[in-house]
C-alpha cells in the first residue's frame, strides 16, 4: 500500500481532475468529502464517458457527478487476495484503502499486489513457518522442513497431529506470496 495518495474533492471540475491524473501519472483518484472520507472514485474512463453520457460541457462536470459510486475499497488489515479479487471483479487498477470509518489511509495498486510475489524465498519460507506456528501451535513446525523456490513452497517431514493435508495446504496457500504448494509429508507416528 502507498500512504501518500492523490485525491480530489467532490467539487473538482473536469479539467482539474484530468490535470491531476496527468500530473501524477495515475489512472484514477479517490473522491473525498471535506473531512477525508472516500465517497467515490473518478477514473480516466469516467472522464472519457462523462461528457457523452451527460451531454454537458466539460467545465460543468464535477468529480461528484462523474465518480463511480460506491467506491470499491480495501481495509489495511484485509488479506491481499481479497483486494486482488475486488480488482479483478471490477476491472480496477487500484483500490483506495480506508479505515473502519471510511477515512482514506492509502491506496493499493496491482503493482503493490504483485510485489509480494517477487520477494526473497527465505523470507517467504519464514512467513509460512510463522503462519503454521501461529495457527497450529509450536509443535506444528517442529518436524516440518519448509523450503521456498520462486514462491513455490515445499513441506517435507511429518504431517502435524490433528491437521489434514488439505487444511495444511489451504493454510500455506493463504500466505501472501505463495505461488504453489507441494506437500511431501508422512502421517505422524
Amino acid at each position: 500500500m502507498t500512504h501518500a495518495v492523490v485525491a480530489v474533492g467532490r467539487d473538482a471540475d473536469f479539467r482539474e481532475v484530468a490535470e491531476t491524473l496527468q500530473r501524477w501519472r495515475v489512472s484514477a483518484v479517490p473522491v473525498l468529502t471535506g473531512d477525508g472520507r472516500v465517497v467515490g472514485v473518478v477514473s480516466e474512463a469516467d472522464l472519457l464517458t462523462a461528457r457523452d453520457r451527460d451531454g454537458e460541457r466539460a467545465d460543468a462536470l464535477t468529480a461528484g457527478r462523474m465518480m463511480s459510486v460506491p467506491a470499491v475499497t480495501a481495509h489495511p488489515g484485509s488479506p491481499l487476495n481479497e483486494a486482488a479479487r475486488a480488482m479483478a471483479r471490477g476491472h480496477l487498477k487500484r483500490l483506495p484503502v480506508v479505515d473502519e470509518e471510511d477515512y482514506l489511509v492509502g491506496i493499493v495498486s496491482r503493482g503493490d499486489l504483485l510485489k509480494v510475489y517477487l520477494g526473497d524465498d527465505r523470507e517467504l519460507a519464514d512467513r509460512v513457518r510463522f503462519e503454521l506456528v501461529a495457527t497450529l501451535g509450536p509443535s506444528a513446525a517442529v518436524d516440518t522442513d519448509i523450503r521456498s523456490e520462486n514462491g513455490r513452497i515445499t513441506l517435507t517431514g511429518s504431517l502435524p497431529d490433528m491437521v489434514s493435508a488439505d487444511v495444511l495446504e489451504r493454510l500455506v496457500r493463504s500466505v501472501p506470496g505463495v505461488a504453489g504448494v507441494e506437500l511431501r509429508l508422512a502421517a505422524a507416528a
